[in-house]
């Protein structure tokens, strides 16, 4: 019997079938237990990318290599496929033989928008979170990888870090999920207005 609920849903988040559970590293008996490993992980490698002796510029967080180790980071304790570009479809992000490409490009994007001023600070951090999670690069994590990175990428760009919507959160089904996909919705239209005021509450 599966762990993992295999059934997709209009949460917003990637589900995970009982195939993907061949993938996990540590032997993991409840989802309980698996939310609790991957939040330790994600605590390690956030804690590794704001180390105060880590000097990172936009472009360094902004390099395909960079934005692939930071999701092996987040993720190489509990999941042999952090890191690794996803290579199988999902309910949400481009097909799998486009996202490689389309990732790369997006970035030299965003490296272009930060060196000629396009945005101002919050709107590129948000930009670049919103892109992340249309491409979906990963078979899983897609929202909080591109979250932290915007995070650091403000920091770099001497903004603080984002609350997103008060620091709730944001892969449980509740009201402060809802209001995150109803702003990623609107600047899927080209508003990013929403989002940039959600990731400030």
């Amino acid at each position: 019997m599966s762990l993992l609920p295999p059934a997709r849903d209009d949460s917003g988040t990637t589900p995970v079938s009982p195939d993907e559970e061949r993938f996990l590293i540590p032997g993991v008996a409840t989802l309980t237990e698996l939310n609790l490993l991957e939040r330790d992980n994600i605590l390690e490698a956030r804690r590794w990318l704001f180390a105060p002796r880590r000097k990172l510029a936009p472009a360094d967080l902004l390099d395909h290599l960079f934005v692939r180790d930071l999701h092996r980071r987040m993720f190489r304790h509990v999941w042999r496929w952090a890191g690794k570009i996803r290579d199988c479809e999902l309910n949400l992000g481009v097909p799998p033989l486009e996202v490689q490409t389309r990732l790369f490009s997006f970035l030299q994007d965003a490296r272009a928008w930060h060196e000629h001023g396009a945005f101002p600070s919050d709107e590129l951090s948000v930009r670049v979170h919103h892109g992340l999670v249309a491409i979906h690069p990963w078979r899983n994590g897609n929202g909080r990888h591109a979250r932290l990175l915007a995070d650091r990428l403000a920091v770099a760009l001497d903004r603080p870090s984002f609350t997103w919507g008060g620091g709730a959160e944001l892969e449980a089904k509740n009201d402060t999920r809802a209001r995150y996909l109803t702003a990623l919705k609107a600047a899927d239209a080209g508003d990013f207005g929403p989002l940039v005021a959600f990731a400030r509450e």
